[in-house]
């Protein structure tokens, strides 16, 4: 029996007790459904043989060959990832798009007398939703950018935020990149289906009556593009800005880039990324102070002579409406709090 899912709510409320990816390694890892494991019943080199015969040589010696090496993927994944699951267990199992994969693994287990159902569509089906939310429609949610200059903390207030009961979405985050040549952290970014599923069911996961907080960002995020409707959202959006000194700002980012400023290699090799815009005599100044672990006056000069004056000429091409300022004196944690209160009180006031 398959099973259709008309909203990402839907397929979000599901009440079976695992989700089953049945695709090939490489399928799974670009993209899967919310807490789908993955056991496939072809792996990436016997599904490039199947359809390889499937082309070459025929259909049925195709679906021979793939019934037996499915059997045979079946019986290893029963003997070992199921072996514990009792009687009760419900599997939803799905591949690429409802077919002969999700179906005989599912007819596999519904022998051993479990309830097993099939997702209508597959993974097609799936994807054709996050599209639609993403790429298709008309952003549901009303949008708030938090802004500011490079150093104001809006990743950290973005956190203070949403602890604080405010809606928030945190690109950054989904994306596994902080924006910017120092992006990078320790995770891989997702590929851009992945990180638009996750995008989509975190707006999902939000009540359209009420404002979502997101940061102010460039449409691409490291290698991951921010969708059509979300971006069109964000052009639309009011705008918090946090204003804080050089000096703060120079202070937060010493403490919140400890990671990258730890390896004075890495971050040396990252700064010369930026001899093309900065030439070279400015960027080896750079690197000597990387060297010599002056990490606040290495952040205060970037952001005065690289940061600050891109953030302005990108503001002189727009007029955003800007609901409010919040001055900040420091950017401790001690103090994220108290401004994360008073953006949210312009935000619901939004």
């Amino acid at each position: 029996m398959s099973i259709a899912f008309q909203t990402l709510s839907e397929l979000a409320d599901h009440e079976f007790d695992t989700v089953i990816d049945v695709r090939s390694p490489a399928e799974y890892a670009e993209d899967h459904m919310p807490g789908a494991i993955n056991l496939p019943v072809l792996d990436d080199a016997e599904r490039a043989r199947i359809g390889t015969i499937y082309k070459q040589d025929s259909p049925f010696t195709a679906r021979k060959i793939g019934a037996a090496l499915v059997a045979h993927n079946a019986a290893r994944h029963l003997e070992n990832a199921l072996a514990d699951k009792e009687g009760g267990w419900r599997p939803l199992v799905y591949c690429w798009r409802g077919g002969q994969r999700s179906g005989s693994f599912a007819s596999i287990l519904q022998q051993v007398g479990w309830r097993a159902e099939v997702i209508e569509g597959g993974y097609r089906s799936y994807r054709r939703l996050v599209t639609a939310a993403v790429h298709d429609s008309p952003l549901r949610h009303r949008l708030v950018l938090l802004d500011g200059n490079t150093g104001t903390a809006k990743t950290e207030l973005l956190a203070v935020l949403a602890d604080q009961g405010v809606q928030t979405i945190d690109l950054e985050g989904l994306a596994a990149h902080r924006g910017s040549v120092f992006g990078a952290v320790a995770t891989p970014q997702p590929s851009q289906k992945s990180f638009e599923s996750a995008l989509a069911l975190a707006l999902e996961a939000h009540d359209p009556s009420r404002p979502v907080v997101v940061e102010a960002e460039s449409s691409k995020i490291g290698r991951c593009l921010i969708p059509p409707s979300v971006w069109a959202g964000m052009l639309d959006a009011p705008r918090v800005r946090v204003v804080a000194s050089l000096d703060a700002r120079a202070e937060y980012l010493a403490r919140a880039y400890a990671d990258l400023t730890s390896d004075h290699d890495a971050l040396k090799a990252t700064l010369g990324l930026l001899v093309p815009l900065q030439g070279h005599t400015t960027v080896e100044r750079w690197q000597a102070l990387a060297e010599a672990g002056k990490m606040k006056q290495l952040a205060s000069e970037l952001m005065e002579l690289h940061y600050d004056p891109r953030y302005g000429k990108s503001r002189g091409r727009s007029d955003p409406m800007i609901l409010a300022e919040i001055e900040a004196d420091r950017l401790t944690p001690e103090v994220l709090p108290d401004l994360a209160d008073r953006i949210a009180r312009i935000v619901e006031q939004a």
